[in-house]
Formats: C-alpha cells, sequence, structure tokens
C-alpha cells in the first residue's frame, strides 16, 4: 500500500510538468511527514552521508572532461580519421559520423555531448554532400545514444552508486555492446546509402589515413588511460575519472591548441552548472531509496517477484518494458536512481548479474534518449538541423 502512494503521488507531481529532482523531494517529503514517523534530524544526517560516497566524484570529473573534448578539437579530428578510413564506401560520411561517434563516446561518456561535438561538424558536411537533412539527422540522433554505453559513462557511475556495482567492470563490460551496436549500425547505415545512392568520398590514400589517425591518437589515447589504470591497479575509476579531466584539459589547451586559457573558465562554469544539476536529482533520489528502504518496499517487491515465478528471463523481459515506457517521460540518470534500489534487489534474488542488469539498463536508455517526448539526443539533433521533433522521429525511427 505505501509503495502504491509514494509512486503515485510520485507520477502526480511528474505530470505538472514539475522537474524530476523536485518531484522525488517533495514526494519524499509528504511521505515522511504525512504516513512515518522518521524525525526529520535522520532525513538530514541521510542527505549528508548519501552523497559523500567517494565514487560521486567521478560525475563531475567525466563532465568536465566531456566538456574539454567538445571544446577542445578532438571530435573534428576523429571524424578527419574515421572518414579516411571508411569515407569511399557507400554513405561514407554517415559512415564515419557513426565511427567517430563510437570514438568520441569511448572517451566522453555523454550521449548529448556526442550529439553536439559530431553532429555540429558531420550534418552539415553530410549536407554539402548532397546528403538528405532526414538522413543525415537521423544517423547523428541514432548513433549519439553510445555515449553512455561505452566506457566512461555517466549513468553507469549512477548505477553503480546505486548499487554498490564495480563501476571498472560496468565500464569495460560496456565495450562489446558498444562495438556490436556500432556495427549494427554502420550496417543499416551503409545498405540504405547503397540502395538509394548516396554520394561517397573519394578513397584516402593510407599516408592521409595514417596522417589522421596521428592527429587523433591524443584523443584516441584517453581510453588506454582509464583502462589501463583501472585494471592495472594504478587508480580507481573515480581517480580515472579525475586524471582523464586532467588529460582533456591538456590535450585541449596545450597539444591540439583548439581552446586558449581565456576559454577555460567557460567550460569550468559549464560543467559545475551540469554537475549541481546532476548531483542535485542524485540528492534526492537518495531520500527516494532511504524512503523505500525503511518501508521494506525493494524486499516485498522481490519477494512478489519470487513468488510469481517469473524465472530469470521472464523477469529481464518485465524490465525491458518498464525502462522502455519509463525512458519516454525521463532522462536516464532519473530513471536509474528511481528504477535500480527497486529492481535491482529481486534480479540478485534470482542469481543475475548486476553487471548484466547494469548494462541492459543502459541500452534501454539509450532508446529513451532518441524517443519523444523527452529524448535528450532528439531536441539536441533538432537544434543542430533545425527540424522538428516530429519530423526527426521519424528520421531517427526509419532512417529516412
Amino acid at each position: 500500500m505505501s509503495a502504491a502512494i509514494l509512486f503515485c503521488l510520485l507520477t502526480v507531481l511528474m505530470l505538472t510538468g514539475m522537474p524530476v529532482s523536485i518531484s522525488l523531494g517533495l514526494t519524499v517529503l509528504t511521505f515522511i511527514v504525512t504516513m512515518t514517523h522518521v524525525p526529520m534530524e535522520s532525513v538530514a544526517l541521510k542527505l549528508v552521508t548519501g552523497i559523500e560516497k567517494f565514487e560521486i566524484m567521478a560525475i563531475p570529473f567525466f563532465i568536465l572532461a566531456g566538456n574539454f573534448l567538445t571544446h577542445g578539437g578532438v571530435a573534428r579530428r576523429m571524424i578527419a580519421f574515421a572518414a579516411s578510413m571508411v569515407g569511399h564506401w557507400h554513405g561514407g560520411l554517415a559512415l564515419a559520423g557513426i565511427m567517430a561517434c563510437a570514438m568520441f563516446a569511448l572517451v566522453c561518456g555523454s550521449s548529448v555531448a556526442t550529439v553536439v561535438a559530431i553532429g555540429s561538424i558531420v550534418l552539415p558536411a553530410m549536407i554539402a554532400h548532397g546528403y538528405p537533412m532526414r538522413f543525415g539527422a537521423g544517423v547523428i540522433t541514432v548513433a549519439g545514444s553510445l555515449g553512455i554505453l561505452m566506457l566512461p559513462s555517466i549513468p553507469k557511475v549512477i548505477y553503480a552508486i546505486s548499487t554498490g556495482t564495480s563501476i571498472g567492470a560496468l565500464f569495460v563490460a560496456g565495450l562489446l555492446p558498444g562495438l556490436l551496436l556500432t556495427v549494427m549500425l554502420c550496417g543499416v547505415t551503409w545498405f540504405l546509402a547503397w540502395r538509394r545512392g548516396y554520394p561517397r568520398m573519394v578513397r584516402a590514400g593510407w599516408r592521409a589515413r595514417f596522417r589522421a589517425f596521428r592527429d587523433s591518437v591524443w584523443g584516441l589515447m584517453l581510453v588506454v588511460i582509464i583502462i589501463g589504470g583501472i585494471y592495472s591497479g594504478i587508480f580507481t575509476a573515480t581517480e580515472a575519472a579525475a586524471m582523464s579531466a586532467v588529460y582533456s584539459f591538456i590535450i585541449s589547451v596545450f597539444v591540439y591548441k583548439d581552446m586558449g586559457m581565456k576559454d577555460v573558465p567557460k567550460v569550468l562554469l559549464t560543467s559545475a552548472a551540469m554537475s549541481a544539476m546532476l548531483l542535485y536529482i542524485v540528492t534526492n533520489a537518495v531520500l527516494f531509496s532511504f524512503v523505500l528502504t525503511n518501508e521494506n518496499i525493494p524486499h516485498a517487491l522481490a519477494e512478489w517477484i519470487l513468488s510469481k515465478d517469473l524465472g530469470p528471463m521472464a523477469f529481464l523481459g518485465v524490465v525491458n518494458i518498464l525502462l522502455l515506457v519509463a525512458g519516454n517521460f525521463m532522462e536516464p540518470s532519473s530513471i536509474i536512481l528511481i528504477m535500480a534500489p527497486v529492481i535491482y534487489p529481486a534480479a540478485m534474488r534470482l542469481g543475475i548479474d548486476p553487471v548484466h542488469l547494469g548494462i541492459l539498463i543502459d541500452v534501454n536508455m539509450e532508446v529513451g534518449l532518441c524517443h519523444p517526448p523527452v529524448g535528450l539526443n532528439l531536441y539536441v539533433a533538432s537544434g543542430i538541423a533545425g527540424m522538428g521533433i516530429t519530423e526527426l522521429t521519424k528520421a531517427g525511427c526509419r532512417g529516412c
């Protein structure tokens, strides 16, 4: 009964158009004051202890690294390298955009940043080469979602904080699904381009390819730093985030020199604003999880699921449907913070690997980013392409 009241109140507040973070906070405070005897001192203490985890520091560092990479010329060099490798195929520029999104996602961790960094360069080039606007915008919208599946993914960090799962294991576990999804996107894009006769670029020589790789290798080295550092034990995932921010600053300002020192304060302010917004959601989600645990809701839900004899496969099928529905109305971080504490205990009782569950959630969040009404990738790509959300949604779903 308490679970139904809690989630109904949260749903009503979100339907009013109130931001998810404020909806969470008001739901928790209203429930605590009217339905429980929990002292407010305990609430204040939980707020402090809930966000003092060392792992949470990875979030602002990865956001800062992504902003340095976005403004520091890394995306442009990755696009040039990808174009030199596959530009001569059918739909070469579109394929280069997908590959560049995958490479940028390996070092960035944000889908929105990936769409901005790659889309703002590739999309105008595709239009100039004769590609339809709908095709180019659809490709970039969908390929940009790779940003939360590859290595330094902010939703992975949030899931790890919510469930106590290893951040390093989640990072590496996303590599193979990310590469498979990249190959599938490239295959579909090539087929559509071949069938419709979209233009190809002149084949680049090996010397040009090596030069393009040499220009982009500084950005790609960040992948080696993150994986190598975590698995060699040199630093933790949180320390890897700090290293990635420092490294991104160095290559953007002193190596590529596409950013000057005068641009650094603006990047810092932007990153601080994004971090504050995300950490505010995390803070309210901590209270939400506290209430769920206090009311024994996750344990009761796990017992109910086990009593239905769903089995691991049926359970994961239900979770997929729930996440896809939730992706229509909320952004990834909010979904994870609300649903992970509820889903995780039941998954553990069924013997499902927590890393497997985390990647499954991540993939579903990718779909939500490309789906109306609150798909963030849609809105960013809409601003770049100058297209309406409805038209862009059709482009992303049908490859038109």
